[in-house]
């Protein structure tokens, strides 16, 4: 699947976190994630997707980007494997161990995620 719509589940907190959002496995759609837009509604976002779990592949920037992002990287095993707040035009952000998927979604979501926090993805 090269794009679509996912909802993403965060199983290890005490209140269940769903996001829904944009499903970005072409390099196109990757590319552009969220660049452009106004804003970011509160409960949606992109999860940019690799072939591979890499720490380069899965790095980001924040060119041409309206407003702050957090940004969760996942592993294979849809593990939170690191997080941050992105910071508009900033021009890298990276993981500090490989992941194969990025959800980049509105920044009062940086508390819902731990690193080892399991997740789930409901692909449609």
């Amino acid at each position: 699947m090269a794009y679509g719509s996912a909802v993403v589940i965060n199983q290890s907190r005490p209140t269940v976190v769903t996001i829904q959002v944009e499903y970005c496995a072409s390099f196109w759609k990757r590319f552009k994630g969220l660049m452009f837009l106004p804003s970011l509604d509160i409960h949606s976002g992109v999860l940019l997707v690799e072939k591979n779990a890499s720490i380069a592949a899965s790095s980001i920037h924040m060119f041409f980007m309206n407003f702050d992002i957090a940004v969760v990287w996942i592993d294979e095993e849809l593990k939170v494997v690191d997080t941050t707040i992105a910071k508009r035009w900033h021009p890298y952000y990276s993981s500090t161990r490989p992941a194969k998927f990025i959800l980049e979604t509105h920044v009062s979501h940086i508390h819902d995620f731990k690193n080892g926090d399991q997740l789930s993805l409901e692909i449609f």
